[in-house]
C-alpha cells in the first residue's frame, strides 16, 4: 500500500548570521528544497553574537542565541529555527518544539594550535582559550598546570585570536572545523575517555511552533533516529541538574548494537581538578517512540549518580 506524499510548503530558515550558523540552515535549505519545498533564509544577529566581552554564564547562558530566532518564529517572519543542539536550552518556552534532530556529526572537542600537535606537548603555564565551563574542567583535569583563558566570540574569530598569538591552543567542536572545511586546522580529537563532549555536541535541531504540524511534517523526513535519541539521554542528564549553560557538565551517548550507552562527568571549575564520573546503559529500539522515555529515564538515572557522588 503506498503512502501519500508529503505536500510540499513554503518555508522560512530563521538562523544566526554567522558563517557556521549560516552553512547548517544552507545545509537544511537544501535538503528540504531537494523534497520539492520553496525554501527562504532570514538572518538574524542573536544577543549572544552581540555580547562578547563575558562568558556566557554571567550573562544568560546559551539561550540567548535563540532567543531572537524564537520571537521571529512566534511573529510568523519564519517557520523553523535551525539550531546547534548544544546551544538549545534544555526546556523550550511554551508553544515551541524540537521538530527534528538530523544525523550527529562528530561530537568530540578538537585541540587547535599553530605550535603544539597535543594537549601533552604544552609547557607548563601554558595559555588556552575556551569560554566553556565544562571545557574548563576537563582541562584542568587533565593539566592542572594550564593556564585557561576565555574565549568568545565566532568560529572565525576564535582562530583568528589564535593565529594571533593570543593562546598557545584553543578547543573547539570538531563538528564545526568539519563543516566548514576546516579540519585541516585540527592537531588532536579528544576522545571522550580524555574529554567528554557536551549534551547533544555534533547535532542539529530543528525548532518549530508546537502548532505547526505541517512544518513538522515537511521535517520528518530529515530526522536521525538515533541521533535524536542519544541527544534525547544526554539532554536529561543536564535538564535534572539543573539545565544551565553555568554548570560543569559533560554528557555523551552512543547507541551500539541496540543498547543505549551513557556517560556524564561533572568538575568544579573553582576547586581541586577532580572529575566526578557516572555512566549506565540499556537496550533498545531508536525506532519506537517509547525509547524517548527510556531514554530520559536513562539521563536522570546518571544525574542521580553524579548527586550521589556530590555533583552540585
Amino acid at each position: 500500500m503506498s503512502t501519500a506524499p508529503t505536500p510540499t510548503v513554503s518555508l522560512t530558515i530563521a538562523t544566526r548570521e554567522s558563517r557556521l550558523a549560516m552553512w547548517q540552515a544552507e545545509h537544511v535549505q537544501a535538503l528540504l528544497q531537494g523534497l520539492g519545498h520553496s525554501v527562504s533564509l532570514l538572518g538574524m544577529t542573536t544577543q549572544g553574537d552581540q555580547i562578547l566581552d563575558r562568558s556566557l554564564s554571567k550573562v544568560g547562558g546559551k539561550g540567548l542565541f535563540v532567543k531572537e530566532l524564537e520571537v521571529a518564529l512566534e511573529e510568523g517572519r519564519a517557520n523553523l529555527a535551525v539550531h546547534s543542539l548544544k546551544d538549545v536550552p534544555m526546556d523550550l518556552p511554551e508553544g515551541f518544539d524540537l521538530a527534528c534532530v538530523m544525523e550527529r556529526e562528530d561530537p568530540r572537542d578538537a585541540w587547535v594550535s599553530s605550535t603544539y600537535a597535543h594537549l601533552n606537548d604544552l609547557p607548563q603555564g601554558a595559555v588556552v582559550g575556551t569560554s566553556s565551563l565544562r571545557r574548563t574542567v576537563l582541562l584542568r583535569a587533565l593539566r592542572p598546570d594550564l593556564k585557561i583563558e576565555p574565549l568568545r566570540g565566532n568560529l572565525d574569530t576564535r582562530l583568528r585570536k589564535l593565529d594571533e598569538g593570543q593562546y598557545d591552543g584553543i578547543v573547539l567542536a570538531a563538528a564545526g572545523l568539519k563543516r566548514l572545511g576546516l579540519g585541516q586546522r585540527i592537531r588532536h580529537i579528544f576522545e571522550t575517555s580524555e574529554m567528554l563532549p557536551a549534551a547533544g555536541q555534533g547535532a542539529l535541531g530543528i525548532e518549530v511552533r508546537s502548532n505547526r504540524d505541517d512544518v513538522a511534517q515537511a521535517l520528518a523526513p530529515l530526522a536521525h533516529a538515533a541521533s535524536w535519541l542519544t541527544v534525547t539521554a544526554e539532554r536529561a542528564v543536564s535538564r535534572a541538574m539543573g539545565g544551565s549553560c553555568s554548570m560543569p557538565l559533560a554528557a555523551h551517548a552512543t547507541l551500539t548494537d541496540g543498547v543505549l550507552h551513557l556517560q556524564a562527568a561533572w568538575g568544579d571549575p573553582d576547586g581541586a581538578p577532580v572529575l566526578l564520573r557516572a555512566q549506565t546503559q540499556q537496550a533498545m529500539d531508536p525506532t519506537d517512540p517509547a525509547s524517548h522515555n527510556l531514554a530520559r529515564q536513562l539521563g536522570e538515572a546518571v544525574a542521580a549518580q553524579l548527586r550521589s557522588l556530590g555533583a552540585r
